[in-house]
């Protein structure tokens, strides 16, 4: 895995979990944080958070389901 592959992941789906984005490249969410947050620094992807996951308030939800990342920059075709 590569930061451009985990940019071109992001773009080509426009929005992703970070779980997701880890199971693709069958790597470990804190593995992958650190390249999104190179390409966020960037300005190609913006993280969103999850205010409200399953709709109780126990905050017990996995950080990889609740961190989103959406492409910023133009949708590949």
């Amino acid at each position: 895995m590569i930061l451009s592959e985990v940019r071109e992941y992001v773009k080509e789906r426009g929005r992703v979990t970070l779980g997701d984005i880890a199971l693709h490249f069958d790597s470990d969410p804190e593995s992958v944080r650190p390249m999104l947050d190179l390409w966020i620094k960037k300005g190609k992807i913006r993280k969103e958070m999850l205010t409200s996951a399953c709709g109780s308030s126990c905050n017990s939800c996995d950080a990889a389901t609740t961190e989103i990342y959406t492409w910023n920059g133009q949708k590949a075709i």
